[in-house]
């Protein structure tokens, strides 16, 4: 039986590169693994106000996923050397109410991408610094980091054989990771 993995995206445009390397990693994942892309876009902020007696049916939704999944992939863009507010909010709303979060032993990956010739370095050490309270197992090693993303796609967005044998060393060491964590 395959692995439930949870897919988040950070970048919230219809035609994101986040998202096309996100569907890439669908595509290229293990058998054993049945990554699902998780929608994030529609979380109100994070307000506990509104979290108290009936939160928002977007916050359970939310929730119910990520307690049912196995582990957890982010793919995430970097906006001015941090991460994205959507990213910051679904950990936010995953995370409460206290005592209650859905994140805790969810093997965890980052993988950052930008058009920038750094690939979302900020961003993804920030997402690194949540998962350490938020008690989540991190994959180490290869990091992540897809710079310059714009030229990795062709017109048809067909992904660059070498960007996909790199997200193919992610993936399948990300596979390993939550098997031996497992």
């Amino acid at each position: 039986m395959s692995k439930k993995i949870a897919v988040l995206v950070g970048s919230l445009r219809k035609d994101s590169y986040n998202l096309k390397v996100a569907k890439v990693l669908q595509q290229i994942a293990p058998q054993s693994l049945s990554l699902n892309i998780i929608e994030i876009g529609d979380l109100p902020f994070y307000n506990e106000d509104i979290d108290v007696d009936s939160p928002p049916k977007s916050y359970e939704r939310f929730r119910q996923q990520i307690a049912n999944c196995d582990g957890v992939i982010f793919v995430t863009p970097e906006y001015n050397r941090g991460l994205p507010a959507v990213i910051k909010n679904a950990l936010d709303v995953g995370s409460r109410p206290y005592g209650k979060s859905v994140w805790s032993q969810k093997p965890a990956a980052v993988v950052s991408v930008s058009q920038g010739a750094i690939g979302g370095f900020g961003a993804n050490h920030q997402l690194r610094q949540s998962f350490v309270f938020l008690d989540m197992p991190t994959l180490q090693q290869p990091e992540a980091y897809i710079g310059n993303i714009n030229s990795a796609f062709d017109e048809n967005d067909d992904i660059s054989e070498k960007t996909k044998a790199f997200l193919s060393l992610i993936i399948n060491s990300y596979t390993n990771w939550v098997e031996k964590l497992s």
